[in-house]
């Protein structure tokens, strides 16, 4: 049995998945970050950050992002939608984190 927190049911896989999520998009936004101020906002993949870059600058705009995505991560989690957060953490390191360490790193 799961133990509960104020009667919340608590899930070891939807914690795992949370904290894989959140650490997914910090590396994310560091990287990202590394990589427009050494390359321009052309690099950026995403036009509507790009574009939120341009107005507010880099770290700001990435504040801001992933900010709102972690918030909606943890939206996901507490609504128990724990798969569909694993998923999420996975995508991001595959198509955001891994790019970004392949180009600035090789």
């Amino acid at each position: 049995m799961e133990p509960r927190v104020r009667g919340i049911r608590r899930s070891r896989f939807g914690d795992v998945a949370l904290v894989a999520f959140l650490l997914a998009q910090a590396c994310d936004g560091v990287l990202t970050y590394v990589g427009v101020t050494s390359f321009g906002t052309r690099i950026e993949g995403n036009p509507i950050i790009a574009l939120l870059m341009q107005h507010v600058g880099h770290g700001a705009a990435l504040l801001i992002a992933k900010g709102i995505a972690g918030a909606l991560g943890m939206a996901l989690h507490l609504g128990g939608v724990h798969r569909a957060v694993a998923c999420l953490a996975c995508f991001y390191l595959a198509a955001a984190v891994v790019p970004w360490m392949a180009i600035l790193f090789h």
